[in-house]
């Protein structure tokens, strides 16, 4: 494991406090600001601001200063693209296709940053797209207290956890740091929530998890299936959402509650029991994609089939929910 400057082991603790600052002085200073009004979408009932974002980046930015290599400039150039398009989506609104351009640019400047490591043209035409999905997925995901800061908890910890056990320092701190910032954003976003990331926060996180993860492989870290395993949660249930909604024919653009989390939430569970169920699942899929680094090729297989198997169970357990809710629904219209 190499080694690195002193200054640098101080980034997380620096990303989680610069984020907790920032994020406290919005609440205090513009809490009346930039608000997210609820919508047919959402399942919050009062305007919250949805500015923090701003602190989470904040945070991430002093932790990639202090600690990530200079060659990784094309990850943040993105980013910093996506920051700004995505925070003047949150003042004013954007249509459709400048903020698709904005993902296309973000996503561009990382391939070519990986290219100039060594990706191959083939690999390049095949990542743009991912990437940018993964940016707009999480963005689709963030609309319940705690669940898309819970993801980067999640997701940006356990590929902490396997930078380290793969020995590469500088992805274990700045995933650390990521961490770090999502934990401080997820003190103020916890049921009720007082702030929400906003889609400056969002399609960040969105896609660091793309870059970061893409970086860890091509240098050799974990495989590819490593961060989407870890991110599954949020990455099958956008993936099969937005599927189902193209295939009844529904503008699959347009604001809906029919993401699983909100069907769950919708039908009595609520945002804490919800987010909870979301956090176990988070936390095996983690640990499934521990066990997929050091298995064999055959036990990765499997692997990946006991994960579907949990996600096809899953999605049946939320529709059985749903109608046994009807059902009570029903019956106690029959007893009145």
């Amino acid at each position: 494991m190499e080694s690195l400057s002193s200054h640098a082991y101080v980034a997380p603790a620096a990303s989680f406090a610069v984020t907790w600052i920032v994020i406290a002085w919005l609440l205090r200073s513009f809490s009346d600001r930039i608000l997210d009004h609820p919508n047919e979408r959402s399942l919050h009932q009062r305007p919250v601001p949805r500015t923090g974002g701003i602190g989470v980046v904040a945070g991430i930015a002093v932790g990639a200063f202090l600690i990530s290599p200079t060659d990784w400039w094309p990850l943040w150039l993105g980013a910093a693209v996506l920051v700004g398009i995505s925070f003047l989506e949150d003042l004013v609104g954007l249509p459709i296709w400048g903020r698709l351009i904005a993902h296309f640019l973000a996503a561009g400047a990382l391939t070519i940053g990986l290219m100039v490591h060594g990706l191959a043209w083939g690999w390049a035409v095949l990542v743009i797209v991912p990437v940018v999905w993964m940016i707009n997925l999480y963005n689709f995901m963030d609309g319940m207290d705690g669940l898309a800061g819970g993801m980067a908890v999640f997701g940006f910890g356990f590929l902490a956890i396997l930078s380290w056990i793969g020995g590469n320092l500088p992805l274990m701190l700045v995933t650390v740091s990521v961490t770090a910032a999502a934990g401080a954003f997820l003190m103020f976003n916890t049921h009720p929530a007082r702030i929400f990331l906003g889609d400056a926060g969002s399609t960040t996180l969105g896609f660091l998890a793309a870059g970061l993860g893409l970086i860890g492989w091509q240098n050799g870290t974990w495989s590819l299936g490593v961060p989407l395993l870890v991110f599954s949660p949020f990455i099958v249930d956008a993936s099969v959402t937005l599927t189902r909604r193209m295939v009844r024919g529904e503008k699959f653009w347009q604001a809906h509650r029919s993401h699983y989390y909100q069907r769950l939430a919708l039908a009595g569970w609520g945002h804490r029991k919800t987010a909870l169920a979301e956090y176990t699942l988070m936390m095996l899929c983690g640990i499934g994609a521990f066990a997929f680094q050091q298995a064999s090729e055959g036990g990765r297989l499997l692997i990946v089939g006991v994960v579907a198997l949990v996600f096809l169970g899953l999605a049946r357990s939320v529709s059985m929910i749903e109608h046994r809710i009807v059902g009570q629904g029903v019956l106690d219209g029959h007893r009145q």
